[in-house]
């Protein structure tokens, strides 16, 4: 299906759900779901957290569909999804940045465990050096495989900026942390039971 096509077809879906089409809403929830928890795992680092907080996100989606007015679908859910994130970490009343809470998952393999322990820190604290921005475009090229132009339209910022910051954030990166490790995150968390 092209590109058109399928934008015209969300569009339908959209205009159906906003006149209380459950199933066209339903039709929307299965593109966007999975797309919406990885990234919103890859904010929590938890599993129950993001499983949680996509399942509120989608119901927060469907209770104000009515008042979606945008171009994009896609950047409206982004937006929820990380304003319910921000919310999660301001119910837990932590004192540590949101930006930077990691969990890791539990594995009966020590020695495993211990490797990807270690990489994991590494990561954590080459990210530590970038701005929650900056973070959020990492996570969203690199691990979620979205193109510079989905990122603009989720982030709402112009193309160009996306792609300066991406590499800033590279150039960052690269003095921290070698970047085959970096690019094989979203492995390890898959290993450790994602």
């Amino acid at each position: 299906m092209s590109k058109i096509l399928e934008s015209n077809y969300e569009l339908d879906l959209v205009c159906a759900a906003k006149n209380g089409n459950q199933s066209a809403f339903g039709q929307l929830y299965d593109v966007y779901v999975k797309k919406i928890y990885d990234f919103i795992y890859y904010k929590t680092m938890h599993r129950d957290s993001a499983e949680d907080i996509t399942s509120e996100v989608f119901m927060k989606a469907w209770k104000n569909i009515s008042q979606f007015q945008g171009d994009s679908l896609a950047a409206w859910l982004y937006s929820i999804s990380r304003n319910a994130v921000i919310d999660h970490y301001r119910r837990q009343k932590t004192t540590i940045d949101i930006e930077d809470c990691w969990d890791l998952s539990s594995d009966s393999n020590l020695l495993d465990k211990t490797d990807q322990s270690l990489k994991m820190a590494v990561i954590r604290e080459a990210l530590k050096e970038l701005s929650p921005k900056e973070r959020e475009i990492i996570i969203m090229r690199l691990w979620l495989d979205l193109s510079f132009k989905e990122i603009s339209e989720r982030l709402e910022k112009q193309e160009g900026a996306i792609k300066m910051a991406f590499k800033r954030a590279l150039i960052k990166l690269k003095s921290k942390v070698p970047l085959a490790i970096f690019m094989a995150w979203p492995s390890l968390l898959i290993i450790n039971g994602k």
